[in-house]
């Protein structure tokens, strides 16, 4: 009889454990979404105490995910860092998240650390750098050891990477990213007003020829203009969003503009490509629209010669950033007649 009551009681002791650790899950649950609905973006403000609510004493595993953006208030002025910008593509990430979950998910929930609240949570995450983004996964005991850290060379492509990097990390899918328009229905409806009151007076100025469109010299910069946009990688930078330099891993006050490698392309090293391919264009088209009409043959000649040599520099240049990016040489060979 004693052995019975005995082995009902630990039964009836263990079922009250778990009703008990199935309530506080609830209520953990219930009161992220509390935050979650009480934020404009989704993201929750997490500090010291709400990192010890929330992920240190809740037991393992969890019943819930968290991303989470590492800031600091006073870093936001320096613009290699580009907290600014990356908080806000984290807020993205998080409301597209939400939105394209009709706010019922509660396996993943977004969150912030700033560095001066919340001293201890950046110690017990062994943060010490920006920018930094971090997912602790249901399992995870140990928040420095645990959990999963972006690498910072991911950054590049914002809020595409991030969700990339959740997809990656968990079993979920953030689905299509959300941006706000950039303009307001405000703001576009005062531009329309502009633009009809302007109309009878564009109108008349393109009837009488005597816009912008009827100057050659603006048809000539725009010329210029699409060919430096094509040889510079912009169309690339703009779909990838890749940064214009990088901060140095080793070195944080040290910038890198240029990145040894085939897989990636800064946006400086694309437009210094770009203005070298731009200046041998336009010297090719003074020689063969502009120095045709030069009747004194030694200005003709220092002209060519100048060309030649600025030409050959450029694309030596070119050669020379090219092998040293990707690895790859471009030999000259010369006829087996002259050898």
């Amino acid at each position: 009889m004693a052995a019975h009551f005995f082995t009902l009681s630990i039964i009836t002791l263990s079922l009250f454990v778990v009703a008990s650790s199935g309530e506080l899950e609830s209520e953990l649950v219930a009161d992220l979404l509390t935050l979650q609905s009480e934020s404009k973006s989704g993201v929750i403000h997490l500090d010291d105490r709400t990192v010890s609510k929330f992920l240190t004493s809740p037991r393992t595993p969890r019943p819930y995910s968290f991303l989470i953006f590492f800031d600091a208030a006073n870093f936001h002025d320096k613009p290699e860092l580009r907290l600014r910008e990356l908080r806000r593509e984290f807020e993205i990430v998080a409301s597209s998240f939400i939105t394209n979950h009709n706010s019922s998910n509660t396996k993943l929930f977004f969150g912030d650390i700033e560095f001066r609240e919340s001293q201890s949570s950046f110690q017990l995450f062994g943060v010490n750098s920006l920018p930094h983004v971090r997912l602790v996964g249901p399992t995870a005991k140990s928040l420095k050891d645990d959990s999963d850290v972006m690498d910072q060379g991911d950054f590049s492509r914002l809020a595409k990477s991030m969700a990339e990097f959740v997809e990656s990390r968990t079993k979920l899918t953030v689905g299509p990213i959300h941006r706000p328009p950039v303009l307001s229905k405000t703001q576009l409806g005062l531009i329309t007003a502009l633009l009809l009151l302007g109309l009878p007076l564009v109108a008349k100025r393109i009837f009488a020829g005597e816009t912008l469109l009827h100057d050659p010299k603006i048809w000539l910069s725009g010329a210029v203009f699409v060919y430096f946009f094509s040889v510079s990688g912009a169309m690339h930078n703009i779909i990838r969003k890749m940064p214009m330099f990088l901060v140095d891993r080793n070195d944080p006050n040290k910038l890198v503009f240029f990145y040894q490698g085939s897989g990636m392309q800064l946006g400086a090293e694309g437009f210094a490509v770009g203005f070298l391919y731009t200046v041998v264009g336009l010297l090719l088209a003074v020689v063969t629209h502009v120095l045709v009409y030069v009747k004194d043959a030694t200005a003709k000649r220092l002209a060519m010669l100048f060309t030649l040599l600025v030409s050959f520099w450029a694309v030596k240049k070119v050669i020379l950033l090219d092998n040293w990016k990707t690895g790859y040489g471009i030999h000259g060979f010369w006829p087996s007649s002259w050898n």
